[in-house]
């Protein structure tokens, strides 16, 4: 089938996104980190029981909502891609669907199966299947500064950037997502051209132009 290549790409995402989630899962404790390059590229092992780049959504019900969204998305994104490649979508446009699509299944299958088959679950959920937490670990803090005391609001505080803690899943999301808003003129250009108007204001008029009251038409008095 002519969609299978975007379907591989998504295979291809989930496969090192778990393989990634796996060896930190069987080689680090959480909150070890490790640095890779210097101290602004880390490992840092963290379990997140909410959203992308660590954010969090603090209830039982919010969890299971969320993965059943998750679950949801996925089916959706599944069904959008097949129907833009019977289109004949933009090849980049189909690759970043499969890459979003890759990401969430990543993280879909750390919410259903982790609190079952890696233990993860948070304590008190009334059953580990779609309670799993999904791992993260990729961890860029590039700099980080303390606020001047007379800087209004934050004053004294620590700011550190980039903070939150993230996976591949959340990074293909996240890469296919800006790519289609910054590429929107050439992965649409087709339909951007029809809804372009057919004329503009320097249009030349063809047509005849109208009688002036200024040309004599009566004959001559005989």
């Amino acid at each position: 089938m002519k969609y299978a290549k975007y379907f591989l790409i998504a295979l291809v995402v989930i496969a090192i996104d778990q393989t990634s989630k796996l060896l930190v899962y069987h080689n680090m404790y959480i909150h070890q980190e490790i640095n890779v390059l210097g101290t602004w590229f880390r490992l840092h092992y963290l379990l997140n029981p909410g959203m992308a780049f660590g954010i969090r959504w603090e209830s039982e019900f919010g969890k299971l909502a969320l993965t059943i969204f998750r679950i949801c998305a996925m089916v959706g994104i599944s069904y959008y891609m097949v129907k833009m490649v019977q289109k004949s979508a933009h090849t980049g446009f189909l690759i970043c669907l499969a890459l979003i699509l890759g990401g969430a299944i990543g993280n879909v299958i750390d919410s259903t199966f982790y609190g079952v088959y890696l233990n993860n679950a948070p304590l008190g959920v009334p059953t580990p299947w779609f309670h799993g937490q999904v791992i993260d670990m990729l961890y860029f803090p590039l700099f980080h500064f303390q606020w001047p005391a007379w800087v209004p609001g934050v004053g004294g505080n620590y700011f550190e950037f980039f903070s939150p803690v993230f996976n591949i899943a959340d990074s293909s999301i996240f890469i296919g997502v800006v790519i289609i808003l910054f590429s929107q003129k050439r992965f649409f250009k087709e339909e951007l051209k029809e809804t372009e108007p057919t004329s503009g204001p320097n249009q030349i008029l063809t047509s005849e132009p109208a009688a002036t009251g200024t040309e004599n038409s009566s004959a001559p008095v005989e």
